[in-house]
């Protein structure tokens, strides 16, 4: 059986949280796709001319520990908008999204260009300065130095980068559920999702 769920969502509002959690609840595999944007922006860094970059990604690439840095989303963010390098990972995740046994995608375009036809989609939410919030702790608790402000100017400026770019600019599909996570544990979040999950695969049954 192939199951697709397609979760999207701004930087910082839970979308990676919400989706390893449903995927470990329901068995299937996950594809966090903003990797794939950050192994290119950490590629480019390096030196590398985007496109190519692009289409030279391995898994490889993938499993390197320094993905997360703020430097490399910086990057990351500005290798999305480019189309050729989107065109040349479309067929990547879109492949893992059909695979037997079930598949969770999280990013920014998975309901709306991706997977279009995904079982189940949501948009995952949460306001700037929730999302500002949640980026400081867990950066300064890996000892960057920063400050609230900086990262809120960084959340917003993302953002407008992000839903305003013409290729697959960041939105919730029509037939998306909203989930705001601003009030939210991740507890509570996650069991929302779980419970729009299993009335569509009930649906299905």
């Amino acid at each position: 059986m192939s199951f697709t769920i397609a979760i999207d969502g701004p930087a910082a509002a839970g979308k990676g949280t919400v989706s390893k959690g449903v995927a470990a609840h329901f068995g299937f595999a996950h594809l966090d796709t903003g990797l794939l944007y950050r192994a290119v922006g950490r590629r480019v860094l390096a030196g590398e001319e985007p496109v190519a970059a692009a289409r030279a990604l391995s898994q490889a690439d993938l499993e390197r520990q320094d993905l997360r840095s703020a430097e490399v989303a910086q990057a990351a963010s500005k290798v999305a908008v480019i189309p050729e390098v989107r065109a040349a990972l479309v067929d990547f995740q879109r492949d893992f999204a059909r695979r037997e046994g079930g598949a969770v995608l999280d990013g920014r375009d998975i309901g709306t260009v991706i997977c279009p036809d995904a079982e189940v989609k949501l948009f995952v939410t949460a306001s700037p300065e929730v999302r500002a919030e949640r980026r400081y702790l867990e950066l300064t608790g890996k000892g960057a130095d920063v400050t609230r402000d900086q990262i809120l100017a960084e959340v917003r400026e993302r953002d407008a980068r992000d839903t305003e770019r013409s290729t697959a600019p960041l939105k919730p599909a029509e037939d998306a559920v909203l989930l705001d996570t601003s009030d939210l544990s991740i507890e509570e979040a996650l069991a929302k999702a779980v419970s729009v999950i299993e009335e569509r695969l009930g649906q299905r049954g």
